[in-house]
């Protein structure tokens, strides 16, 4: 399993850069690298230089400023064949647990596999992709597409029910909470 966070943005609503902000003692990007240290390969998608966690390789994205379906594509060009754990930078609550319920819904025929939230939709921004999908994902940013939830077609989609929900820290405010 490989371990990738994107965390390329420009953080334009925290109005700093929010991989950088603290809670408890340590940094965005820290707590979520700490949810998939049991990954063997890990990665961080981001501007060569801007960040360093020990044992964590940075990657470039490889089309900056597109979103996090690009931060995906470049995940998945750097990954070794197979599965890829694949979360936002902002998702400081992401635990082990987490990824182990996700990688135990894993079929056969799935590309995708994502968590539902408490109102029923599917979590893009901290899910599973394999590696195959990286030609379609490419195909979708050559059209124009920035959208993670169409990276794989439902019917490769595994969806996860009545895992804990994840706070996403899009500003300050979100951050004290």
């Amino acid at each position: 399993m490989t371990g990738a966070v994107t965390a390329g943005g420009r953080s334009s609503r925290f109005g700093s850069d929010k991989a950088l902000a603290q809670v408890n003692g340590h940094t965005l990007l820290e707590r979520v690298c700490a949810s998939l240290d049991g990954c063997s390969t890990r990665l961080i998608v981001a501007p060569l230089g801007r960040y360093a966690v020990p044992g964590w390789q940075v990657i470039p994205d490889t089309r900056p400023g597109q979103g996090p379906l690009a931060g995906l594509e470049a995940a998945l060009g750097a990954a070794p064949a197979g599965w890829v754990a694949f979360a936002g930078v902002d998702l400081p609550d992401l635990t082990a647990a987490y990824w182990q319920a996700l990688c135990a819904a894993r079929t056969p025929e799935a590309l995708s596999v994502q968590a539902l939230d408490s109102e029923g939709r599917p979590q893009p921004l901290a899910a599973l992709y394999h590696t195959a999908l990286q030609p379609r994902i490419t195909a979708l940013l050559d059209s124009g597409e920035r959208r993670l939830r169409l990276a794989a077609r439902p019917e490769h989609t595994v969806l996860v029910p009545g895992l804990p929900p994840l706070r996403n820290v899009n500003t300050p405010a979100d951050l004290q909470q």
